[in-house]
């Protein structure tokens, strides 16, 4: 199957996304990552602005087992250093940023229009869009010290 070169980080991600809010509870985002089917949310401050990433392994490793009650624990107390993509940029830069951090998912935010998150490139994005060869190189990246 020919990719297309052009594409951009707009067109391979997952559209409509939401945020768990920093202040809500690990708890609240484990209800929104059951009923949205996702393992990673998007963690928004009170400006409606990408603060972080929270997955349900960080809920489980950084609370859960440490025996800490994941309603009295803000989202936002576990985000850390967060990557993003703007939406114009081309679906390899896409693929770079998340190699060079070894991740696998990014953020995809419209800077143009607010500096708004408008979506999630997944590894599932990037098997859809990209050619076994950028797929291949992608794992190996990624998962070569995991």
């Amino acid at each position: 199957m020919a990719r297309n070169k052009q594409l951009k980080a707009r067109d391979i991600m997952t559209g409509g996304v939401q945020c768990v809010g920093a202040h809500q509870s690990l708890f609240d985002a484990s209800r929104m990552m059951r009923d949205l089917n996702v393992g990673c949310l998007p963690i928004c401050g009170d400006d409606n602005r990408l603060k972080g990433l929270i997955t349900d392994r960080d809920i489980v490793i950084q609370c859960c087992a440490e025996g800490v009650d994941p309603a009295t624990v803000q989202a936002g107390t576990l985000q850390g250093e967060v990557h993003w993509i703007d939406a114009d940029a081309t679906a390899d830069e896409a693929l770079a940023t998340m190699e060079q951090h070894q991740i696998k998912r990014l953020p995809v935010i419209d800077v143009k229009e607010g500096h708004s998150l408008i979506g999630m490139i997944t590894e599932a994005n990037l098997a859809k869009n990209l050619s076994d060869e950028q797929i291949a190189e992608f794992a190996t990246r990624v998962y070569a010290n995991a």
